[in-house]
């Protein structure tokens, strides 16, 4: 499963069509980090989204009824999570939207497997899947760094984890391979690693990533998973 995240305009999103992904995220409502677009965009974008591929709302957010309002003004049905968001908003998500799908964050910081252990254990029961992304000790972000982190506490993680696991946090063509090898999760995100210096999708890269996804995952007989 493959989800590539940060779409700018219709440019990107031929783009990032053409390649064939299972998500498309779109970060919205951002604690560290400017949006990619608009919210009126963003939704526009989506409703040109075939049916077969998933948007997903990317926040910050931390209060079930903004979250799961915001989701429906885009028309999004997957939801991932990177704030600080309680067990008991989560639970509120799932009564106010059964349908939707949620991606929960697990940040990782230098030796924090113990604290995002206790974090997969407390979570597994309400979300549905979890994604590991890097943090950024000089800026407090929590994901979309553009960093990559141990992958052995990815590597980890996908181990003890009931739910599938998701790895996102620098990667890129020349590394995604390797990434997916060591590390074995369900799926994997980029943002910034397939863009040009103007931030925008580059045809290229994406493409490369894909491929280069699809093989690894095939590799390692993950490929089926999806949400």
């Amino acid at each position: 499963m493959i989800q590539i995240a940060g779409v700018r305009n219709i440019d990107d999103l031929k783009v990032i069509l053409e390649a064939g992904v299972e998500l498309i995220g779109f970060p919205m409502r951002l604690g560290y980090h400017r949006p990619d677009t608009s919210e009126e965009v963003a939704a526009a974008l989506i409703r040109s989204i075939p049916y077969n591929i998933k948007a997903v709302l990317i926040t910050y957010l931390f209060e079930a009824e903004e979250i799961v309002n915001l989701a429906r003004q885009l028309n999004a049905k997957v939801i991932q999570l990177h704030g600080a968001i309680s067990i008991s908003e989560i639970q509120k998500i799932k009564i106010l939207e059964p349908g939707i799908s949620i991606i929960k964050s697990l940040i990782v910081k230098e030796n924090n497997l113990e604290e995002l252990t206790l974090e997969l254990k407390l979570f597994s029961s309400w979300v549905d899947y979890f994604i590991t992304d890097t943090f950024d000790a000089k800026t407090g972000a929590t994901g979309a760094t553009g960093r990559t982190h141990d992958w052995n506490i990815s590597r980890r993680i996908v181990d003890l984890s009931k739910r599938p696991v998701i790895l996102a946090g620098g990667l890129n063509p020349s590394n995604i391979a390797e990434a997916i090898q060591f590390v074995k999760p369900a799926g994997v995100d980029v943002h910034t690693g397939v863009e040009n210096s103007k931030g925008q999708k580059d045809p290229v890269l994406v493409q490369e990533f894909v491929r280069r996804s699809r093989s690894a995952f095939k590799a390692s007989g993950r490929l089926s998973l999806t949400l």
